[in-house]
């Protein structure tokens, strides 16, 4: 991680944990909002006005948190306003590095190496970890937001004079029904299958195992009644955050974080809402499953010997390349 603007160590899984041993996610640090006008948003300062060609996202298509703001960028069609480098899947010493895998970009934009530069650019004592996504302003030279459920809020909501759009991922009648759902799906499956993954203690592990499933069932139970979606007909965010879950699961989490009781294949109408999900226009461009081995499989605390398994080769709605 970076200490005072310089880089400390091999880069490890391992954050902070609790007193069971249990995985704790560290905060994020750059909580600035693009709004329609530049006035300051929920948190942070202003100054960051929504404009076409200001704004960059650095993504890794490993990563679920950044492959939501991904999703939300395509589905907002916002190919065109917002600019994106994808990061090397496999995690160096360095962390995120740029460039040397099939479909990873070389950052032409600040010609980095590592994605810690890119902090210590716009905070040259910034302290903690290189996380993505990142959202930068070419404007300013700085980041804006590191934090990918603000970022996918600022996409949904703050482009609207540059690219109307009828989608609304967050409509104001569901809003506190949204953010309800939200925290449970991020306790229970976002942040549960990491729990299980980079538990240190049996205990940690059982009990993020147990909320992983129980959530899973309470999820497959939702849409059985109500689907095709988590809120009946309308898509909204809760459907990206449970997705980009639920795409990395039977790959990486059945196996390497060892949340293994069933695959999403076994559960009827959470494959078929991902195969929904799948379909929607230009979401298949944020979902490569090459990607999501060869990086998780990097993880060297969990895989010491960095092999990538040959399967599974098809989960169930997109086969992997």
């Amino acid at each position: 991680m970076l200490i005072k603007g310089e880089w400390q160590g091999d880069w490890h899984p391992y954050q902070q944990k609790d007193k069971k041993g249990g995985f704790v996610r560290q905060e994020s640090s750059f909580r600035h909002w693009i709004t329609a006008d530049g006035a300051p948003g929920p948190t942070g300062e202003g100054g960051f006005k929504a404009e076409a060609d200001r704004y960059h996202l650095y993504v890794a298509l490993i990563c679920p948190w950044a492959s939501r703001t991904l999703m939300a960028r395509a589905l907002q069609k916002l190919e065109e306003v917002i600019s994106v480098s994808v990061v090397n899947p496999q995690l160096s010493a360095e962390g995120w590095a740029f460039g040397g895998f099939e479909g990873a970009d070389e950052d032409v934009l600040n010609g980095a190496t590592y994605m810690h530069q890119i902090y210590t650019k716009a905070d040259p004592h910034y302290t903690g970890r290189a996380t993505v996504p990142v959202l930068w302003d070419k404007k300013r030279q700085t980041i804006v937001n590191n934090e990918s459920a603000d970022i996918l809020r600022m996409l949904n909501q703050s482009f609207s004079e540059i690219v109307p759009t009828q989608l609304d991922l967050y409509p104001d009648a569901l809003a506190s029904e949204i953010d309800v759902l939200n925290d449970w799906l991020y306790h229970g499956l976002n942040n549960g299958v990491y729990r299980a993954g980079f538990a240190q203690s049996q205990e940690a592990y059982a009990e993020a195992f147990d909320d992983v499933f129980a959530t899973l069932e309470k999820l497959e139970d939702r849409l059985a009644q109500q689907g095709p979606y988590l809120f009946g007909d309308q898509l909204t965010e809760s459907d990206i955050r449970l997705f980009v879950t639920l795409a990395r699961f039977d790959v990486a989490y059945y196996g390497l974080f060892k949340t293994n009781l069933k695959r999403v294949q076994d559960y009827p109408h959470l494959l078929a809402f991902c195969q929904k999900i799948y379909g929607l226009d230009g979401v298949a461009n944020t979902v490569k499953l090459d990607h999501i081995k060869a990086g998780y499989y990097s993880v060297k605390a969990l895989n010491p010997h960095q092999i990538i398994p040959a399967g599974p080769i098809d989960v169930g709605f997109v086969a992997a390349a």
